[in-house]
């Protein structure tokens, strides 16, 4: 009987984790995570020791943990009367609210003891970086700028890398910190895009609702200039050689590319621009970074 029962709380375990790893995007880390690393191989001038690597990449995963499984158990309600997100696992009855709350504050230890683990200002900063987390998720009711909290959100990647790494702050990893945060405002808005009418119908905030899809379009498109711009400026300050300029370059490219796709705001390409397009970025500027120290000039 015994031998009966166990596989089955396993088999419930499992999928229970699987449909909130699905509920959380959890391969959309994918977004964040090489700029967190872009962050530490600049700091280290190289490459982060092994543990240093494997703390990053814990405080990672339970920021981004926390942040979307709090955006779904705050947004619960409002995703079920949204017909693109009633799906979602607490709307649709796949997860209770209190597992979800579980996994959440599971997600939170592992972030405050890899801070801790890192830097002793990385863990002085954590409840800064909880608060701005918990911000976004109710930011659509007040503000269009939704889509900006969630960019100093991500921007806290390579930055919270560098401070972990150097325990300061300085000029050419703020520059860094600020692409990322324009980079993903810009693909925010975008993707918001897509619940333009639910949005205005319900009373909540966003760029598109403020702005309209032409106008959205533009604000992406600023934004998009700027990261580049931004990424430039890093480059020379740093400075960094010819291997993250060709990042930047292919990056730029890319992202030309995604606003090309989106240009008459035809949002059946939403996929292809947002997803595909985006987690490249990410990818490539940090791919240039450790060619730079690898194989470069070295980062001075």
């Amino acid at each position: 009987m015994t031998r009966s029962v166990a596989p089955q709380k396993e088999k419930s375990l499992f999928t229970q984790i699987r449909v909130f790893l699905e509920m959380i995007k959890f391969s959309h880390t994918l977004f964040a995570l090489p700029f967190a690393f872009t962050g530490g191989v600049l700091a280290a001038r190289g490459l982060p020791t092994a543990p240093q690597c494997g703390w990053i990449l814990a405080a990672m995963v339970g920021a981004r943990t926390v942040a979307m499984g709090l955006n779904r158990l705050i947004d619960a309600e409002i995703d079920g009367k949204n017909p693109r997100t009633s799906g979602r696992a607490i709307p649709a009855g796949l997860l209770g609210k209190g597992t979800v709350l579980l996994y959440i504050l599971l997600s939170l230890a592992l972030l405050l003891v890899a801070a801790a683990r890192l830097n002793p200002l990385c863990l002085k900063l954590a409840p800064v970086a909880i608060f701005f987390l918990v911000l976004y998720s109710y930011c659509k009711r007040f503000t269009s700028l939704a889509h900006v909290v969630l960019g100093l959100c991500l921007a806290a990647a390579p930055l919270g890398a560098w401070i972990a790494i150097r325990g300061n702050v300085e000029l050419p990893i703020i520059l860094i910190a600020l692409a990322v945060l324009l980079w993903v405002t810009g693909f925010d808005i975008l993707y918001a895009l897509q619940d333009l009418e639910f949005d205005r119908a319900s009373g909540l905030h966003s760029i598109p609702v403020r702005l309209g899809v032409k106008g959205s379009l533009w604000a992406s498109r600023f934004c998009c200039l700027a990261t580049v711009l931004l990424l430039l400026a890093a480059w020379r300050l740093f400075p960094l050689g010819s291997f993250f300029l060709a990042g930047i370059v292919l990056s730029a490219t890319l992202l030309i590319y995604e606003q090309w796709l989106l240009r008459h705001g035809d949002l059946t390409r939403l996929d292809a621009a947002f997803f595909t397009m985006n987690a490249w970025v990410s990818v490539i500027i940090f791919a240039a970074t450790l060619l730079e120290s690898l194989v470069g000039k070295g980062i001075s």
